[in-house]
């Protein structure tokens, strides 16, 4: 044996080869599933090429964009203030694919088509995939449509732009502008979720507008076009229009005092600012600040449900394409009988969670038209929201599991999943806010309990466990004595009952009813592996990912 032939350490073997590219539509059975049966399934073909998009070469411009955080650049070389922040080109791609798939405004692009609602949602579940940072602009430049149609004339002047499908990274105004982005700013330093405690004042002036003085602790995407603000109007609490260049060019009086380090959503730059006499218009009536921001915030909260399952949804895919290349004592992964009843607990939980975020994206769509899914998409975005954003951190780390030690380590998309997963349960409201939301809609609203249980009536005397539970959740509810303290619990349940009940309408080969006994039955358990292993759980893994 020659020297150099006794120094080869290893043979690469038994070791995946990288997920190649792929089409994230026509490999999810589960969500065509879901949009075909909530009304959208004649977006399929928006949905098929976005899908490629996001399989192929979005993965690795997330990565990239993930790698290079954004910086602030407070002055240009002169020393004048110019508050913008700079972005890896991976970013400025991401984008433009996105706003080209309209992924940002197809609701209202398709606003009299029934489903359209739906579609935009299957947008934004593949878009989240290989980024989830960029989910966030688009999602509050989709939601802030219904607040702006409470001002006519800024309506008029900024839909357009919100309407087109060209992305315009540029500093300039919005006449200039081939397309707009907007952001939010809500909560300030002393108050948090209790934005009536905000202190930025607006003060009127003679011309009509407002100059806003005061600061925002959390101002989400503050490179965007305009932010919707609340500040303190001689009425009350006010909703406010701040474009961030005005309509002669200068740049607003909004100073970025600095980027949050965050956890995670690396690519997506969130900040504090000061509003320094900022212009701004009023949205609506002065003292009607939380109604008219409430219409948006609707919207943001069920993209942070399908922002959730988005990322689940690509943890599964890492985990199943890991474990059917690798081989453990004799075997695939994939086929170890333990392993195996993982890789199924987790893909029912994925499917679990984009069917109910699918239901109540219909409910969306069909608000205006049926007061009956107006109310309940009142309720059910809470319940869904504080639901299937709680789950997706766990499920991230089991996938990780799935992997070993290489889904812990930052070549992978896992660390990144992981570290994202956690911030839609906090965005647009923890869970606590979401549990006190939903005993505030029974409280206030009946017709939400009726729209709640109407919805659940289709399924009963299907399975035997679904029926003990909502009877369970009818007592739970009349049962007024320390309800907020069990809030979490009832909410639990109730997105749990939900998640069965369109499994059990329309999921095929009775998946719906493995996973009704595996999380409502008398053994349930929300570990993941404890399904019946009697059950055909191969074929709940090929249906999940197919090869």
């Amino acid at each position: 044996m020659s020297v150099k032939a006794q120094f080869v350490t290893h043979v690469v073997e038994n070791q995946p080869l990288a997920l190649p590219a792929y089409n994230a539509w026509t490999t999810d059975p589960a969500l065509q599933n879901a949009v075909e049966r909530n009304g959208g399934g004649w977006g399929a073909a928006a949905l098929a090429a976005h899908g490629a998009t996001t399989g192929s070469v979005m993965m690795e411009l997330g990565d990239q964009a993930n790698r290079n955080k954004p910086v602030l650049r407070s002055f240009d070389r002169y020393g004048r203030r110019i508050d913008e922040v700079e972005f890896h080109p991976a970013y400025h791609q991401l984008m433009r694919h996105a706003m080209q798939a309209e992924v940002h405004n197809f609701s209202w692009r398709h606003q009299d088509d029934v489903g359209a609602h739906v579609v935009r949602a299957g947008l934004i579940y593949l878009n989240g995939q290989p980024d989830s940072g960029t989910n966030c602009p688009l999602t509050m430049t989709h939601a802030v449509v219904p607040a702006l149609r409470n001002a006519p004339a800024l309506a008029k002047t900024w839909l357009p732009h919100l309407l087109k499908a060209d992305y315009d990274p540029q500093v300039a105004p919005v006449a200039a502008k081939a397309g707009c982005t907007f952001g939010m700013g809500m909560t300030e330093k002393q108050g948090g979720s209790d934005v009536r405690r905000n202190t930025t004042r607006a003060l009127a002036q003679p011309d009509g507008t407002y100059e806003l003085v005061g600061h925002k602790f959390f101002f989400s995407a503050p490179m965007c076009d305009a932010h919707l603000v609340l500040a303190q109007a001689e009425g009350g609490l006010s909703c406010f229009l701040m474009p961030r260049v005005l309509p002669d060019g200068t740049l607003n009086a909004v100073r970025i005092q600095r980027l949050k380090d965050k956890l995670g959503d690396w690519s997506n730059a969130s900040s504090e600012v000061e509003f320094q006499g900022a212009t701004a218009w009023l949205i609506g009536e002065e003292g009607r600040g939380v109604p008219v921001i409430i219409e948006m915030v609707a919207l943001t909260r069920l993209d942070c449900m399908l922002g959730s399952a988005a990322i689940m949804r690509q943890a599964l895919v890492q985990a199943i394409h890991h474990t059917r290349q690798r081989s453990a004592f004799g075997r695939l992964l994939s086929d170890q009988p333990l392993m195996q009843n993982v890789l199924a607990d987790l893909a029912l939980e994925s499917e679990a969670s984009v069917a109910l975020a699918m239901r109540v994206a219909r409910a969306v769509d069909a608000a205006q038209r049926d007061p009956g899914e107006a109310a309940f998409a009142r309720i059910a975005t809470a319940i869904g929201k504080y639901w299937v954003c709680k789950r997706a951190p766990g499920f991230v780390n089991e996938a990780q599991e799935c992997l070993g030690g290489i889904g812990y380590v930052e070549e992978n998309i896992l660390p990144r999943l992981y570290r994202q997963a956690p911030l839609n349960s906090i965005w647009e409201g923890s869970g606590n806010v979401q549990c006190l939301d939903v005993l505030r809609a029974l409280r206030r609203e009946p017709e939400t309990r009726e729209a709640l249980f109407a919805e659940l009536q289709g399924v009963k005397g299907e399975n035997r466990a679904l029926d003990d539970q909502i009877a369970w959740l009818k007592a739970a509810f009349d049962d007024h004595n320390s309800l907020e303290g069990r809030s979490r619990a009832v909410v639990e349940r109730t997105a749990t009952v939900l998640q069965a009940a369109q499994l059990i309408k329309a999921a095929p080969d009775r998946i719906g009813d493995l996973f009704a006994e595996a999380r409502l039955g008398p053994e349930a358990s929300f570990a993941y592996g404890t399904l019946d292993p009697h059950a055909d759980l191969g074929r709940i893994v090929e249906r999940a990912m197919p090869h």
